[in-house]
Order: C-alpha cells, then structure tokens, then sequence
C-alpha cells in the first residue's frame, strides 16, 4: 500500500481492537505445575495505549482464548471492550462498533492469525506484527516493523497518532519539550 493511502486510512482511526496472543504477547502461555498460567504483555505496548487513551483514542480486545490475566491486563490499561471466548470474531465487532459509535473505517484492527482474518478484512486499517502469519500478511495494509508481545502495538499507535498530528502532543507530556 502507498504511504499516501496508509496515512488517509490512519488518520480515520477513532479506536484500535486489538487480538492477544501474537498481538499483545508473543504467542507463548507460561503454564507451571499448579496449573497457573501466564503470558508476558509489552510495557512499550501499555504505554503507548494508555498515551494514545488520554487524547481520546478508544481500545478493545476481541480474543479466541479466555484467560483471567487478559481480564486483568485490559484493566491496567482502561480497556473497558473486552471480548474473550470468540472465534466468530467479525461477529462481535459490530457489536462493538455500534456500542461505540464508531464505523468501520475507523477501526483499526491488528490480528496475527487466520481466526484475524475475517476481521481484517472489514476494518479501516487492518495490520499485524512483523511476525504474523503468511496468510494474514498477505491481506493486511501495514504489517508493523516489530513482533508481537516486543512493541509492534506501539508500532500501530504511532503510526496512526502520526497520521492524525497527534504524535508530537502525546509524546510532549512525557518528555518535557518546549512547545
């Protein structure tokens, strides 16, 4: 996709819906012998959701797993859409959208595997990590520089916060520059 056509799409963006495992994690589910699993999150990702959340950008989860640690994770963050349990997950995005208000043209959506498929089709700006799948590579507009669970959501947000003019403002609260 042109640079051109990706900027128009970003710049639409209103709310990012994003999946968990390979997205927000590496794709790997720690389990120990108690049964007790757990997953490792981005910090670069949570900070560049909770900037991209103070200036007004919206997040979902819609994920195939249920897992208590996503419950937990889209809390810490303030991501109130929280969809687990969902392989049908074109279904639930609509539902979503007309929660929020939000069209699909400005959803943007990252996904790593085939259950993302059918989402990524439907969604303004479609996208995955650096190491998604072929098959979703093949069908979305941007895939980020970085892997899943290692910044490629943050990838996302900058490249839409950029794309609205928004990247500078988020960022000046945290580095102190002058304006």
């Amino acid at each position: 996709m042109l640079k051109q056509q990706l900027q128009a799409k970003a710049e639409k963006i209103k709310m990012i819906i994003l999946d968990v495992d390979g997205v927000m994690t590496d794709g790997r589910t720690f389990v120990n012998e108690q049964r007790v699993e757990a997953k490792a999150f981005s910090y670069r990702d949570g900070f560049g959701i909770y900037m991209a959340t103070r200036i007004g950008l919206k997040f979902g989860i819609i994920t195939g797993r249920k897992s208590p640690i996503v419950e937990l994770r889209a809390e810490q963050l303030g991501i109130n859409e929280v969809h687990q349990g969902f392989e049908d997950k074109d279904i639930i995005l609509k539902d979503i959208l007309e929660r929020n208000g939000v069209k699909l043209e400005e959803v943007a959506y990252m996904g790593d595997d085939l259950f993302d498929i059918p989402v990524l089709r439907l969604v303004g700006l479609s996208a995955t990590p650096a190491d998604g799948e072929d098959e979703v590579k093949e069908v979305v507009n941007w895939i980020a520089p970085r892997k899943g669970g290692h910044g490629a959501v943050r990838d996302l947000i900058e490249l839409i916060l950029k794309a609205k003019g928004l990247w500078e403002e988020a960022k000046r609260h945290y580095t102190k520059d002058p304006l």
